[in-house]
């Protein structure tokens, strides 16, 4: 059963940053979902901070960091 135009562009419309990031992969062959591991230079101050703020709350510090990046 074929789908109709309308149907299309409704779900094209709900899943618009899904089939960008699938369009982005076949472009590039670099996902752009996941998680990924990278090296960081920090201050000992800030990394203790981290540390600090990581027992405090139960979290990963690299949830910590990613709240923050994104103002959550």
């Amino acid at each position: 059963m074929p789908l109709s135009e309308k149907k299309i562009r409704e779900i094209m419309n709900q899943y618009r940053k899904e089939f960008e990031d699938l369009e982005n992969y076949d472009l590039t062959r670099e996902k752009s979902w996941g998680r990924a591991r990278i090296d960081l230079t920090l201050d000992r101050k800030i990394i203790k901070k981290l540390k600090e703020l990581s027992k405090e709350k139960k979290k990963a510090v690299s949830r910590i960091v990613e709240e923050a990046v994104l103002g959550l």
